[in-house]
């Protein structure tokens, strides 16, 4: 069985952007010690015009095959004119309002999420899935969640986009490991309690 990992970034106080989404603020963090920890532990989370830039895009995929984010964290990507941001993964993104995928590498999941991650987690063989984001679908795929490497950054937006949506019951997770970086960004593992 394949685990769905959400990786994310959020501020001190658990947003992962500000009220709008944008969570550039988080980003002047990503130094040199911090990018080296990124490439060579996750480094298919880094998308494919960034790994192209850093010249680490002959890295092999290392923990994930597979991609899904929420049509907000997608959207980001399509501001920009990038269509296919992880191309070195399969992807998927869930849209109620996205007609048609705009890349064939793209697939759409218009309904039934929460199937759609089981079928995936069920896969014989293959590298575990990477949930991208963002807050609405996290929190609908909770139940799912697997593994949650959450990269603290010394900031506090004070409100914004929470790391899930609301309404959700209590769940809990084991910390596995925690690792500190001189410009003050935390990166805590946790696996699921079943």
């Amino acid at each position: 069985m394949r685990k769905l990992t959400y990786f994310i970034a959020c501020s001190l106080d658990g947003f992962i952007g500000d009220p709008a989404g944008d969570a550039t603020d988080m980003f002047r963090f990503v130094d040199e010690e911090f990018l080296a920890y990124l490439t060579e532990q996750y480094p298919e989370t880094v998308a494919t015009q960034g790994r192209r830039a850093l010249g680490v895009d002959h890295l092999e995929n290392k923990r994930f095959d597979t991609v899904v984010q929420g049509r907000g964290s997608y959207d980001e990507a399509l501001k920009v004119g990038i269509t296919s941001p992880y191309a070195h993964l399969r992807q998927y993104v869930a849209t109620r309002s996205l007609p048609e995928s705009p890349d064939p590498e793209v697939e759409l999941i218009t309904d039934d999420v929460v199937g759609k991650v089981r079928a995936l987690k069920a896969e014989e063989g293959g590298l575990d899935i990477y949930l991208c984001g963002g807050s609405r679908l996290a929190g609908t795929l909770l139940d799912e969640i697997d593994e949650l490497v959450v990269k603290s950054y010394p900031i506090v937006y004070g409100a914004g986009m929470p790391m899930f949506g609301a309404g959700l019951a209590v769940t809990e997770f084991a910390l596995d490991e925690v690792r500190a970086f001189r410009n003050g960004t935390v990166v805590r593992t946790y696996s699921r309690k079943r």
